[in-house]
């Protein structure tokens, strides 16, 4: 589990030392971080060890142990600070030539470094007044969030600029004490030194940079607050995370004020780097179709694989026998081949233990299904990117796709063809059924994915549909209110029950007549019911043209979704209204109407 919220404890730490045997470290480390649930990033060299983690407490000072335990590590220390979240995506363990990247070897701070200076002394030395030159050697955009009153910014977009531009400071500081200062001490470790080996003759470090003259002294004599490699952006002299953000774009650090500019768009760009919305979306859109082709091309499902399907039990399942829980949930597949599969040791237990369908199962359990080795059915993967922007995308649906995992299909899905396109996975707003086409709208986080959903139940955000029917309807419009069951039966369908079933609301309104006998509708969806259009039009006696699971008689499929060479069924997600969730504008999406759907006028 993870730590709940509020109670993250934040560690940075480094310390030099000669080590060795680093890929059985490595593997230690990844050991130890992983089952004590840590985020972060471990750099380990021959130099030494520099870390970023963050986690409860309990595993943190766990870690802290495994460090310790190494040779040359037994004195490592780390700074601590709190946080509400977690600031990290993940957890690394990497072996690098350096733990913080110089590339002069003639400095090593496991041999020698300068004189530290307690951040007490340096107040006191400032609060005194004495002549003393602060040299910031951080990276110019750390610098522009804040920095010590009449520091002397070294001037470098990375570290490994340091010595040039040592070069270019004046000759008569050579002559002057100075204190270098960073953000947690590690770049000083080298930098100094350096400084000395070039002439200059009274150099000290700031023991433990900014982070610990925060923690032990406060934020007096510097302006601002301090930039950290996370996603707090900033701290403030309380080492409180600050309200500044991180350009997206081009990593720049962003004060309030600076958020509130127009050209910032919150992933995409901001004061520094701005270009026009209509260029970051053509690009966008361009990248997005040349990954598709890569992740498409083959099928991601078209390689035989074995795959695990997980099944959590609900409470309404409580108490139930395994096998007759099966049979109950998924009456598309027979009762023969659940007991079969069984038979065959397919089924284990959350504790990896072969089940044979006896169980009485319990709430809150889960079992994992072993599926064979095998290919999944071939889709349609012509999918579109239609709009991005750093809240929404706004995807063409091709069909028959499945949006998600399920049945028998895992891979050849909408859903996880995109995580392999948008980093981090969008999460869709709504969801079309395999084997309707047509836009989708995603969202790229979880707020924005609430928000979006909570338009959709006020009604303002609106879908409307193309569907060719089998029949001609007298009416011109027609709302339908049928209530729709909550279950599903054969092949996952719905059907109307008007005692127990969920309101349901859908407006249609009759657009063209065919001389085949057919005719194009356009549909209004007010509530989102599983298959609501379907079962409203075949409730009505007016079944969707190519559905191969209601027909005007009755549902006779045994598939919920068509093969690539079946007969399309005639249902089109056709146009999307919504509020755009940061800027409030009104926007409306329309795609290109299918064949099917083309008359003279409409």
């Amino acid at each position: 589990m993870n730590p709940p919220s509020s109670v993250y404890s934040n560690i940075s730490g480094y310390l030099f030392a000669q080590l060795d045997q680093l890929k059985e470290w490595r593997e230690k480390l990844i050991s130890e971080c992983k089952a004590h649930h840590l985020k972060g990033t471990i750099l380990l060299s021959t130099e030494g060890i520099n870390l970023f983690l963050a986690g409860r407490r309990q595993d943190i000072d766990h870690l802290i142990s495994v460090v310790r335990s190494i040779p040359g590590l037994e004195k490592f220390q780390a700074k601590f600070s709190e946080s509400d979240h977690q600031p990290f995506n993940r957890m690394l363990v990497r072996i690098k030539k350096e733990i913080i990247s110089f590339g002069v070897p003639e400095v090593d701070p496991a041999k020698y470094t300068s004189r530290h200076l307690p951040a007490a002394t340096l107040k006191q030395w400032l609060d005194e007044g004495r002549p003393v030159t602060l040299i910031d050697t951080r990276n110019d955009y750390e610098v522009k969030l804040g920095t010590f009153r009449n520091a002397i910014p070294i001037g470098v977009d990375t570290f490994r600029q340091f010595p040039a531009a040592v070069a270019k400071l004046p000759e008569d500081l050579k002559k002057q004490p100075i204190v270098t200062f960073c953000t947690g001490g590690i770049r000083c470790e080298k930098a100094a030194p350096f400084m000395e080996l070039q002439g200059f003759e009274n150099v000290f470090q700031l023991d433990g940079g900014i982070l610990k003259y925060f923690e032990e002294v406060g934020g007096d004599h510097y302006d601002g607050e301090c930039f950290v490699f996370d996603h707090r952006v900033g701290v403030d002299p309380s080492l409180r995370e600050t309200p500044s953000a991180l350009c997206f774009h081009c990593q720049a650090p962003l004060e309030v004020e600076e958020q509130q500019d127009p050209r910032y768009v919150e992933g995409i760009s901001c004061p520094y780097c701005f270009v026009s919305q209509e260029q970051i979306m053509h690009e966008t859109l361009a990248k997005r179709r040349k990954a598709l082709e890569i992740v498409v091309h083959p099928l991601p499902g078209s390689v035989p694989y074995e795959n695990q399907r997980p099944l959590f039990i609900k409470q309404d399942f409580d108490q139930w026998n395994l096998g007759d829980l099966l049979v109950r949930l998924f009456p598309q597949i027979a009762e023969t081949e659940w007991r079969q599969r069984l038979a065959e040791g397919r089924f284990r237990n959350e504790r990896g233990e072969v089940v044979d369908g006896a169980q009485i199962v319990r709430s809150g359990e889960r079992y994992n299904q072993r599926m064979v080795l095998a290919a999944e059915p071939d889709v349609n993967a012509d999918i579109q990117f239609l709009y991005e922007d750093s809240a929404l995308i706004v995807i063409r649906k091709p069909a028959p796709l499945p949006m998600h995992p399920c049945g028998r299909f895992v891979r050849n899905t909408l859903q996880s063809i995109i995580n392999q396109v948008v980093h981090p996975a969008p999460r869709p707003v709504h969801r079309l059924d395999a084997n309707t086409a047509g836009l989708v709208l995603f969202a790229r986080t979880r707020p924005i994915c609430a928000q979006m959903q909570r338009q959709f139940h006020k009604r303002t955000l609106e879908k409307t549909y193309l569907v060719r029917v089998q029949g001609h309807p007298e009416w011109e419009q027609h709302r339908c209110e049928a209530s729709i069951s909550t279950g599903p039966e054969v092949a996952g369908s719905r059907e109307v029950d008007e005692e127990n079933g969920s309101e349901s609301r859908t407006d249609f309104t009759l657009l063209h007549r065919f001389p085949d006998g057919t005719a194009l509708l356009q549909a209004s969806l007010h509530s989102g019911r599983t298959n609501q259009i379907r079962v409203h039009l075949w409730h009505l006696g007016f079944p969707v043209c190519g559905d191969a699971t209601y027909l005007l008689h009755g549902k006779v499929a045994a598939t919920q979704t068509l093969d690539c060479t079946d007969e399309p069924m005639q249902l089109h997600a056709w146009r999307l209204s919504c509020d755009h969730p940061l800027t409030g504008e009104r926007l409306t999406f329309e795609d290109a109407r299918p064949a099917w759907a083309a008359i003279d006028a409409i």
